[in-house]
């Protein structure tokens, strides 16, 4: 079920959009100002003075679908199939305070995979917080919270956006729409930033396997290392960074000394180092794939009975048949919630 803080079912009171604005962006803290009126509501993400991300609470697919629309004319990527396959993983039935933003995580999504550009995705992040914001300035009253941290804390950024420009823009843009290509020439007030990098590639199957045993015979037990005397080692492998800090956010730091691994290919020698309580692994990787991987982890004599728990978008049976196959030991379905990871993660450790 939807969950709100209270303080959206007070009395409604005068607000000032402009006031808020100001109010978030006047210093270098990191902060989401959450609005809420009888009609709408809004999330605006500030970080370092600058808005990073702005949406509504509810039905942000809509608007997003509307954006990649525009950006399919110049982009052969972007096409019909590409947009279910989004709404697949990460269009979820409900969204709430709880559960990350689907909207951002599909951003992430379409970069990683290459289907746009980091410049793109800035460009497309622009458009939307336009639209966003252009509604927000228009509001009278409702009631608004200021939170020191959000779930973008943790996840990649690809602009910076100067608010007062912004501002500036949406009012212009009322009276004079645009559309989300004529963005390309207003590059210069945000700063995209590059940092993806896709996975290295290199030879699978049972060479890894019999690599990593060799490298299990020289090393030490070097567990110390990545517990940091918490009380569980999880190891969460996934080809997608967006995946992998959304597990890290949901799983306690307190709790939890959560180890992600990106390159599948490294992955075998990286849980040998790390012999953790309960490995998080993908279904769907390139160069190998997490039922063979589940499978040569199976062949190791440390990790027989070692949790290992299957992440997938794929919900039927054949899939999990798979899954028991390889005596995986159980199956998250993505898109998850933090209760639905934290459930199947206690369920397995003992």
């Amino acid at each position: 079920m939807n969950t709100f803080p209270i303080f959206r079912y007070r009395i409604s009171q005068q607000l000032q959009p402009l006031s808020l604005l100001s109010q978030i962006t006047s210093n270098s803290s990191t902060s989401c100002l959450q609005v809420f009126s009888a009609e709408e509501s809004w999330l605006i993400y500030v970080e370092k003075g600058k808005l990073v991300y702005a949406c509504y609470l509810n039905n942000m697919f809509e608007l997003l679908d509307k954006k990649l629309q525009h950006l399919s004319q110049e982009i052969l990527t972007l096409n019909s199939e590409t947009n279910q396959q989004l709404r697949a993983i990460f269009e979820t039935g409900v969204e709430n305070q709880i559960t990350p933003r689907p909207d951002y995580m599909a951003i992430c999504w379409l970069v990683e995979h290459k289907y746009i550009s980091s410049e793109q995705a800035s460009i497309l992040i622009k458009e939307l917080a336009l639209e966003v914001l252009k509604s927000f300035l228009t509001l009278d009253e409702g009631n608004y919270e200021i939170t020191p941290e959000s779930f973008l804390n943790n996840m990649p950024k690809f602009c910076y956006l100067d608010v007062p420009s912004l501002v500036e823009q949406c009012q212009n843009k009322s009276a004079n729409p645009k559309n989300i290509e004529s963005a390309v020439s207003q590059l210069s007030d945000f700063q995209p930033l590059n940092h993806i990098q896709p996975p290295a590639e290199t030879k699978i199957g049972q060479e890894l396997l019999q690599q990593s045993i060799i490298i299990d015979n020289n090393i030490p037990n070097q567990q110390e290392q990545y517990t940091n005397e918490k009380i569980y080692t999880i190891v969460c492998i996934d080809d997608s960074l967006t995946v992998l800090n959304v597990m890290k956010l949901f799983l306690d730091d307190q709790i939890f000394s959560v180890i992600g691994i990106n390159d599948p290919l490294k992955a075998l020698t990286q849980v040998i180092r790390s012999k953790p309580d309960l490995i998080l692994l993908d279904v769907e990787m390139p160069n190998i794939g997490g039922y063979e991987f589940c499978r040569l982890l199976r062949k190791h004599s440390y990790f027989k009975t070692t949790p290992i728990i299957m992440v997938t978008g794929r919900t039927g049976f054949k899939d999990r048949a798979k899954a028991k196959i390889v005596r995986s030991s159980g199956y998250l379905t993505k898109p998850f919630t933090k209760a639905e990871l934290l459930k199947i993660v206690f369920q397995n450790i003992g």
